[in-house]
Formats: C-alpha cells, structure tokens, sequence
C-alpha cells in the first residue's frame, strides 16, 4: 500500500490520485497540510527519492511567498530548511507518494506511470 501526502483541494493531488487509482495501487492518505511528514521522516523521503532537497519546495504556494523561502533557502543549511518544511505542510511540494522503498515528488503521469504502474506494483483485491 502507498502512503500519499497530499492536500485534499489541490487539483494536482487529485490528478495524481485519480491516475494511481486506474493503476490500481491502494492508498493511505494523509492530509499534508494537517499532519506534515516529521523532519526525520521528511529526511527520509528525500534520501530515499535521489533527488534534492529543493525539489520538495512548494515553490508556487503561498505560504512560499508570504514567507520569501527563496531567500531563506539559500541562507539556510539543508536541515533548517527541512525542520521548516515539516512545521508547515504547505511549503511541501505535493503530492508524495512513498511505498517505504521509492518516493516520487509532485505529479507526471510518465513518472507515475514508471514507477508505480506494472503488474508487479498492483494491489489487486481478490475476487
């Protein structure tokens, strides 16, 4: 089963749930911006997605602005800037999707497609 963090009104989490739905992966989902994954856990997610830190800014949400993140990311050391990312969901890119191996950031239908498509990735219910 996935774990999906997202927020329930953001167009992009529901594209992203519609697609892994007709990939037939089952979800877990948490509300992003009411329970943000901790700093440790954020950490994790961003080792385990081989990408960087900067990949996991919602760099066009609001919170991003009202707060100039994009001068404080570059002031701030990688783990200030994670310890802030998980007191406030918001500043999250979303959705992220983890089955505790592999973690995607944001939605592409080709990623998702990558890497949670297959018959190898799908929980099928039995008949």
């Amino acid at each position: 089963m996935l774990t999906f963090f997202g927020y329930p009104k953001c167009g992009t989490c529901i594209n992203a749930r519609k697609f892994l739905a007709k990939l037939g992966r089952k979800m877990n989902e948490i509300d992003i911006t009411l329970s943000p994954p901790s700093a440790k856990e954020l950490s994790g997610l961003i080792d385990r997605s081989g990408r960087p830190y900067t990949d996991f800014l919602n760099r066009s949400g609001l919170q991003y602005r009202a707060l100039n993140m994009k001068e404080k990311v570059k002031a701030l050391p990688e783990a200030a800037v994670i310890k802030l990312l998980a007191s406030e969901g918001r500043l999250i890119k979303r959705p992220i999707v983890t089955d505790g191996t592999r973690v995607t950031v944001g939605f592409s239908p080709e990623e998702f497609s990558a890497v949670w498509g297959g018959d190898e990735n799908a929980e099928h219910s039995e008949r």
